[in-house]
């Protein structure tokens, strides 16, 4: 069977073909430039089961038409406008409190309606609560959901927007608020980095490919490097950013998610608690990060563009809050004793990037001294791509050796195909009960420990914590330079110059790394 309709038939079979989808915060941004958008692609591609009837709700006071109109403005469905009318004709809106029964109960006995309705069978009335909002309401709105419109006859499942929690502390309150009212097997903790198509190639990647599992280690391995970049300050954010900094906005989620992919130890299966398990197993062996083993820094207004501090939305004007952050990882165990994991990330840099780059050793004895290091790069956005850097003889009568590359880019060998959003593919996920992407208890706060004792440090301004500046476009703080060269990262062949070519296609492009 063609393995996209054998996975419509799963999801038709998990779901019994019905399925009441309710989108908390259903007025604000993350829902209409994400949740929305993500469920109109399923809905299209034949996902949804035939009787889904989705419900927004939200404080705001809005009618039906404008609530379709919002959640509509950023579905791209030029050429698709029949399926959008479609996709609106299952569309509803209940306003109401989060901390009140009244909305709650209000909105049980519509969806209740709706499933009679759409005669849908007791046992069967399956409902998904998609949390599209901020962290202060979790724990009200889990509650409200579970006394007033938790199905009791069919399936529960919860979605779960980061941050989960500040510090090991508050993260522990939440979990235990949270399991009060939904199950472990129930609760889906997102973050939407593991929806990323190279991050969930991974594990292909590594155990798929036995060239590549038998270099896996500490015996090949120098150095790993996973990197977040973005072209644009907080813009407007700053009020939410400044009490999150960058560490707990992308590092002690996104950042580490990767890396527990990239450093786990095979697991007996693809089963989603085999996964799971060994991610935990590796995050365990990771001893907290000390402040020698990080950079920290904030940008400061160059190019016409503000600084952090010129940011209105904050009010703390002599703010500490670090936009920029390198820090580095070890992992103790017999794989990556001694390997330094460094993870950067920072906002108003140079570029708009995420890659993990795995530097490989010096060729032992080598016979050629200028031979530039191995590296194995997967560029997890922007142009998706698997390339390996590797040395080569310069063609022609010199014997001067040069770097070359393996590559697989996305855009240029797979032009006939569409990579889903992540949000997209992670609802997908839900809707089939498949946890593999998910982030589960114990691991939460196994990726706390690492990081809490550090960001209470940033938090109380310790005297051992210095913020250095950085200007806005910038590849980040100068001192960047030294504190990665002093882990072994080698950038001795700067001049390299990637050029991205295709069978496919004559066109040949240029682009430095």
């Amino acid at each position: 069977m063609d393995p996209i309709k054998q996975m419509q038939k799963q999801v038709c079979e998990e779901l019994h073909g019905s399925i009441t989808i309710v989108v908390l915060g259903a007025s604000g941004d993350l829902a209409k430039k994400k949740t929305f958008p993500a469920l109109f692609g399923l809905f299209k591609n034949g996902f949804l089961p035939a009787k889904t009837k989705i419900f927004g709700y939200a404080r705001t006071q809005m009618d039906h038409e404008e609530f379709v109109k919002r959640v509509t403005q950023y579905i791209k469905a030029k050429g698709l406008e029949t399926q959008l009318d479609e996709f609106k004709n299952i569309l509803t809106y209940v306003s109401g409190q989060y901390d009140q029964d009244e909305g709650f109960a209000n909105l049980n006995e519509l969806i209740r309606k709706s499933e009679k309705e759409r005669k849908i069978e007791v046992g069967n009335r399956h409902r998904m609560f998609y949390m599209a909002l901020p962290p202060s309401v979790f724990i009200p709105v889990a509650q409200g959901l579970k006394k007033n419109v938790y199905a009791r006859e069919g399936l529960n499942r919860i979605v779960i927007e980061k941050p989960f929690g500040k510090d090991s502390e508050s993260s522990a309150v939440l979990a235990k608020a949270l399991a009060n009212c939904f199950t472990e097997r129930e609760t889906f903790r997102i973050d939407h980095y593991l929806g990323k198509e190279m991050v969930k190639n991974v594990l292909m990647v590594r155990f798929a490919n036995v060239f590549f599992s038998q270099v896996w280690s500490r015996v090949n391995i120098d150095n790993v490097q996973i990197t977040f970049k973005e072209p644009f300050g907080t813009e407007g954010r700053g009020g939410y950013f400044d009490g999150f900094g960058i560490i707990r906005d992308v590092m002690q989620n996104h950042l580490l998610q990767v890396l527990s992919l990239i450093a786990m130890e095979r697991p007996i299966s693809t089963e989603a608690e085999d996964i799971r398990d060994e991610k935990v197993k590796v995050l365990k062996c990771i001893h907290p990060v000390t402040v020698e083993n990080i950079l920290l820094g904030q940008y400061v207004g160059a190019n016409g563009k503000p600084g952090y501090l010129e940011d209105d939305t904050i009010k703390n004007k002599k703010s500490l809050t670090p936009t920029f952050a390198a820090l580095v990882l070890f992992i103790e165990n017999e794989r990556w004793e001694g390997v330094p994991f460094i993870l950067k990330a920072g906002k108003a840099l140079n570029e708009a990037k995420v890659e993990v780059r795995i530097q490989f050793r010096n060729v032992a004895g080598s016979l050629y001294q200028n031979a530039a290091r191995n590296e194995l790069v997967l560029r997890v956005q922007p142009d998706e791509a698997v390339y390996i850097k590797f040395n080569n003889k310069q063609p022609g009568l010199s014997y001067q050796t040069i770097q070359s590359e393996l590559d697989l880019t996305y855009q240029y060998r797979y032009t006939d195909m569409s990579i889903p959003d992540a949000y997209e593919s992670l609802i997908l996920d839900v809707l089939r009960n498949d946890h593999s992407n998910f982030v589960r208890s114990d691991e939460l706060e196994a990726a706390w420990k690492i990081f809490t004792p550090l960001l209470h440090k940033i938090d109380e301004r310790h005297e051992d914590i210095h913020l250095y500046p950085y200007e806005y476009g910038s590849r980040g703080p100068a001192e960047l330079v030294p504190f990665i060269r002093k882990y072994g990262y080698d950038r001795s062949n700067v001049n390299y110059k990637w050029p991205l070519q295709s069978v496919a296609t004559t066109a040949n492009k240029e682009q430095k790394l």
